[in-house]
């Protein structure tokens, strides 16, 4: 079963793990806003500075079935902020949805991107998804280090040489 609003320490920090919601639009816009070019271009696969209001809404509307989001949070000058999300949406088959994490440079490789996919897994699991994968980058050794630390299998994309697909059976 999925926890919700889970609190773990990572990096010395309290951090909370929850369910996006529709009211987090400004915060998921300043998130996506604040990520290097670098991490954008892994993420999005393309320049992009910030979301338009309809990929906002696409991204904080989830339905927790057919798609779902964890945002991972710190209290920072009083206020909620945005270090990493975790998402799945509709695949290709009613039992399989594509994932993708992001989380916020400052803040990668401690440990976030993995919490956010377990919750994703446990989630998955109680909505009958059988299968995530996620489509990245062949350059992203940080996905590839997550993919490895999660025993997601890879492959080649047949469409795109310049991409992996990883997979995970849940």
């Amino acid at each position: 079963m999925v926890t919700l609003n889970q609190q773990v320490t990572v990096a010395g920090e309290l951090v909370t793990i929850r369910p996006i919601r529709a009211t987090d639009a400004a915060m998921e816009s300043d998130f996506v806003r604040k990520l290097s070019a670098k991490t954008k271009h892994y993420r999005f696969f393309g320049g992009v500075k910030e979301l338009s209001p309809a990929q906002v809404k696409l991204f904080c509307e989830v339905d927790g079935r057919h798609s779902m989001a964890f945002v991972a949070t710190v209290q920072a000058g009083g206020s909620e902020t945005e270090i990493g999300v975790g998402r799945y949406v509709p695949g290709s088959t009613a039992d399989i949805r594509e994932l993708a994490v992001t989380i916020a440079d400052e803040w990668q490789h401690k440990g976030l991107g993995k919490l956010l996919v377990q919750q994703l897994v446990a989630s998955a699991r109680e909505y009958g998804v059988r299968h995530l994968y996620s489509v990245e980058l062949n350059e992203n050794s940080a996905m590839r280090e997550l993919a490895d630390e999660l025993g997601m299998c890879a492959a080649r994309d047949p469409d795109d040489a310049h991409q992996v697909i990883y997979s995970l059976d849940v």
